[in-house]
């Protein structure tokens, strides 16, 4: 069996519009025929409930905390919901103690990757795609999305903020990768929210050098994105015309391209 490219879609500043990209991200990797696992790990359950599913988020125990303190423990159909574009493995109001419930456990950042293991081998045929999206913060819980994916999509405001948060989370990435033993790549990053201001082009700018090897795909703000979080879908699901589907198009292009070594034809 093939395993399935793993996507960490993080950044420890908040506001900078990670859940949109995450869910995006997904619905076009699904839109080019890509079977997609959708792992929510945010505490908040923001993708969960644009993902239609804030059910889940109230849900009770086994939930994803309990299947993260024992990954071959909980059965699959407690912790993974079916959507119309992907599976998703669903936050839940208990992920809100999970740093300190996993600060007890050994090996604690290698939980995920686990229970990833697990839920890839327990469906009919394997996913192409494993996207998850991580807590805005660093800390256990994103330490497990880091390590268990080790492909990052980087969700960033074109604004002089962004400096100083990317320098923190490559040094913080650089420890992990000492502690584990592992190479976490940066696949994309983007630009998101983008306003037509002289200090977003020079931003864009900086990120073009401070990452000259990483695709930047730029985003810009739409209502789009709004309406179809509240249709519990990404934009690929919504009959509405958008100039970003083409941004995100691209993008899992290239991350098709990349991380799996395979070109589809895409029906327009």
């Amino acid at each position: 069996m093939a395993e399935p490219a793993r996507l960490c879609v993080t950044n420890q500043k908040g506001g900078v519009g990670k859940t949109t990209v995450a869910i995006n991200l997904a619905g076009a990797l699904n839109d080019r025929g890509r079977d997609v696992l959708f792992v929510d790990l945010d505490p908040q359950g923001n993708a969960t409930e644009g993902l239609g599913l804030l059910e889940a988020y109230d849900a009770e125990p086994p939930t994803l905390l309990d299947a993260l303190v024992d990954p071959e423990g909980v059965p699959r159909e407690e912790i993974v919901y079916d959507h119309e574009e992907m599976d998703v493995v669903a936050s839940n109001v208990d992920m809100n103690a999970a740093a300190s419930t996993l600060a007890a456990e050994d090996d604690a950042e290698l939980r995920l990757d686990r229970l990833l293991t697990s839920l890839e081998s327990n469906v009919d045929g394997d996913y192409d795609f494993v996207v998850v999206d991580c807590p805005p913060h660093l800390g256990a819980v994103t330490d497990n999305g880091l390590v268990a994916a080790q492909n990052l999509v980087i969700p960033a405001l074109a604004e002089p903020t962004s400096k100083r948060s990317l320098e923190l989370l490559f040094d913080y990435v650089g420890a992990l990768e000492m502690d584990h033993d592992v190479e976490i790549e940066p696949q994309a990053l983007v630009a998101n929210r983008i306003e037509n201001t002289n200090a977003a082009d020079e931003m864009l700018e900086w990120f073009e050098d401070a990452l000259p090897e990483t695709p930047l795909y730029r985003v810009r703000k739409r209502v789009a994105f709004q309406r179809a979080f509240s249709a519990g879908s990404s934009i690929f699901a919504v009959e509405e015309e958008n100039d970003m589907r083409e941004v995100f198009a691209s993008m899992a292009e290239t991350l098709d391209e990349r991380l799996t070594g395979t070109r589809l034809e895409v029906s327009a």
